[in-house]
């Protein structure tokens, strides 16, 4: 898989990008990941890619020419799935919609900033808007690393124990159940005996049942959906 970052702000990106279970994924070689840094593609002394919006208004506006630039330049080259913009006004990032685009294998992720990009971008290149909760942060960078993150840790070979990312919460559309280890006795509070007798069975449907109450209790619209 090849991950290519749009952004104005590269170095935002490279701690998050480059630690961890994504630096080994990238260091085994089962996925690519490339920071391009919008301002490469201007054409002015200044370096600038914002302008003021037309009819007045507050706020800076991404101008079209060096995004347009930057994703021709990479299209020419490759073939992608997706061209996503990280917006407020996407769709809102959820299990399912990662479980497949871990599957594809090609993207590009535009990290809108100011006041967000011109929209003949949105009509000429973006395939997929997605948000990743109804808040707005400085950029779209952050979120441009949450969505690599959870779709790369779920790329085979990237976890250890692959069994892992399948019993995660939302997998199922439902919260993953308490999980306990060692001591068996802390201060009193004991792990639940269930979960010492060895019954794999016995331990799987405490274990679905648990699953259930929390979402009940917590998220309960997991369950109407």
């Amino acid at each position: 898989m090849r991950i290519d970052i749009i952004t104005v702000l590269p170095a935002l990106l490279e701690s998050p990008l480059n630690t961890s279970i994504l630096k080994r994924a990238q260091d085994k070689g089962i996925v690519e990941i490339n920071i391009h840094n919008l301002r490469d593609y201007s054409t002015n002394k200044q370096k600038s890619v914002d302008d003021t919006p037309f009819g007045g208004g507050a706020g800076m506006v991404m101008q079209i020419q060096p995004i347009a630039d930057c994703i021709e330049k990479l299209q020419s080259e490759r073939k992608y799935d997706e061209v996503i913009y990280m917006t407020p006004d996407g769709e809102t990032m959820k299990q399912g919609m990662i479980n497949t685009l871990s599957l594809k294998d090609n993207f590009i992720i535009l990290a809108g900033h100011y006041k967000g990009i011109d929209e003949r971008i949105r009509e000429l290149f973006i395939t997929k808007e997605i948000s990743i909760g109804d808040f707005v942060l400085t950029g779209g960078e952050l979120p441009a690393a949450i969505l690599s993150d959870a779709i790369i840790r779920l790329i085979p070979g990237v976890i250890n124990d692959e069994t892992s990312a399948l019993t995660d919460s939302f997998q199922d559309g439902l919260l993953a159940p308490p999980v306990y280890t060692r001591p068996e006795d802390y201060k009193g509070l004991k792990v639940p005996k269930i979960l010492m007798e060895g019954n794999h069975k016995k331990i799987e449907k405490w274990r679905e049942d648990k699953a259930y109450e929390r979402t009940k209790e917590r998220r309960p619209d997991l369950l109407d959906d």
